[in-house]
């Protein structure tokens, strides 16, 4: 066992990148969440972008283009929920698990023909003398676009929910679609926006981790990502700020247990395998001890179906 081959500046940059395609997908589905809709398909739409896009990006050599189509396909996996439990009325529960199981079955079905091919290479932000100063460098001036986009969203949709009239208005249909509604706001188109901004989130999620994480294309490579993603967005209570930390919390363990496999540490692979989604796990029950708060935070309109006529 040697500890000393771990790097700490090393282990933070790396940290940013696998806590990526988590922190985009709960972001999109915190919003979601926000608008009163409970969507649990996103691993599925995850998934689905991670497929749609290494396909453009293989077939055209261009993994922006790649990110583009897997925002589209995951916004369009959806707008299926969205309009299965906005216009149908179907429970959003078992909606959710549906678009899960069919999204990992199609992306299997659209990936046959991807197994073993390398993603081309997607730019890296590298600033001449700013990216070499020590310690600094590495940890911010040396990633992918999609992480710096990652850390704006973040900051859009905590400035959006907040103080923009728009932010508002989703928020008030969060809380109350009926009153909303009685204001002349109309939820249900409001509800199909979160969502597909949600899916658009989660399909750039999985495309980064098939585009820049692996990079490659692999059946089932989520590996439950979607419903870490889930669960962040109660962890974080429904705040942006605390959605960047909890996938930076979870990044960090996945890193360091990789960190640990390669040092020696003799424990074994499997009990560090699993260790970022105990550790989750473990959080989650701490944050749900108390119940009184977490209702405070959550939507009160939450998985709840809205009908005009109500």
């Amino acid at each position: 066992m040697d500890l000393s081959s771990i790097n700490p500046v090393f282990l933070i940059a790396s940290l940013m990148v696998a806590a990526t395609p988590i922190l985009l997908a709960a972001l999109g589905e915190m919003v979601v969440e926000k608008a009163g809709v409970l969507n649990l398909g996103v691993e599925g739409m995850m998934i689905t972008g991670a497929v749609c896009g290494f396909i453009v990006a293989v077939e055209s050599g261009s993994p922006t283009l790649g990110f583009i189509c897997a925002a589209l396909g995951g916004a369009l996996l959806s707008l299926l929920f969205g309009v299965l439990t906005q216009f149908l009325l179907s429970n959003q529960v078992a909606t959710g698990l549906g678009l899960t199981l069919f999204g990992l079955g199609l992306s299997a079905l659209m990936g046959q023909g991807y197994i073993g091919i390398k993603a081309p290479e997607v730019f890296r932000l590298d600033i001449p003398v700013i990216s070499d100063i020590p310690v600094l460098g590495p940890i911010l001036f040396s990633h992918d676009l999609m992480v710096y986009l990652s850390l704006a969203l973040v900051a859009g949709v905590w400035a959006g929910l907040k103080y923009t009239r728009a932010g508002m208005i989703l928020r008030a249909v969060g809380e109350n679609h009926d009153a909303a509604h009685a204001l002349g706001y109309k939820v249900v188109r409001i509800r199909l926006m979160a969502i597909a901004f949600g899916g658009a989130c989660a399909g750039l999620g999985g495309a980064y981790l098939s585009l820049i994480r692996v990079p490659q294309w692999t059946e089932g490579m989520t590996a439950g990502a979607g419903w870490i993603a889930l669960a962040l967005v109660v962890f974080a209570s429904w705040k942006a700020g605390r959605v960047l930390l909890g996938a930076y919390l979870f990044g960090g363990i996945t890193v360091l247990q990789l960190n640990l496999q390669a040092a020696g540490v003799a424990i074994p692979v499997e009990y560090l395998s699993m260790s970022p989604y105990l550790i989750t796990i473990i959080v989650l029950v701490i944050i749900s001890a108390d119940k009184s708060r977490a209702a405070l935070n959550a939507p009160a309109s939450l998985g709840r179906s809205f009908h005009a006529s109500n």
